[in-house]
């Protein structure tokens, strides 16, 4: 690392963790003019963009999967903190399929997760997502379940 007052090289004196643990904080001595300084290191987080049916465009929001899933959940044994977990789990994988997203692939992960859960939970969530129409098709999920879950 460069000094900032006369361009020559530096060293570091401490480094330490900042920011919960996100960024690193190096303090620094220029071994030319004795000039002291700080730096960070960050891991730079790329937005996830969702793109959805219509082909508009829009920033991921956890918030709407998490609320999809405590929906699906409602009135069944799952805790809040494992919905938690379970949606930040979803979002790691949709960011390393890429920086866009089709809102399919989300719907996609967000059952491929339940099923594993609670397959009430995951019916709940497939005949919304799904669009469920008639009761035979509500039937034909169920019937379903056990060969998806093998």
């Amino acid at each position: 690392m460069q000094c900032p007052k006369c361009g020559k090289n530096s060293r570091v004196l401490d480094t330490r963790t900042a920011e919960k643990g996100n960024a690193i904080r190096r303090r620094r001595i220029c071994t030319a003019c004795g000039q002291r300084f700080t730096t960070f290191e960050k891991i730079e987080d790329m937005p996830l963009v969702v793109v959805k049916k219509s082909g508009r465009k829009e920033l991921f929001d956890r918030s709407k999967v998490m609320k999809g899933l405590v929906k699906a959940c409602e009135k069944r044994p799952i805790s809040l903190d494992r919905l938690e977990a379970l949606s930040l789990e979803i979002e790691k994988d949709l960011k390393n399929e890429g920086r866009e997203v089709d809102s399919a692939q989300i719907g996609q992960a967000i059952m491929n997760r339940l099923i594993e859960l609670d397959q009430v939970a995951y019916v709940r969530f497939a005949s919304v997502y799904k669009d469920f129409n008639d009761v035979e098709t509500f039937i034909r999920e169920i019937e379903n379940l056990p060969n998806r879950h093998a």
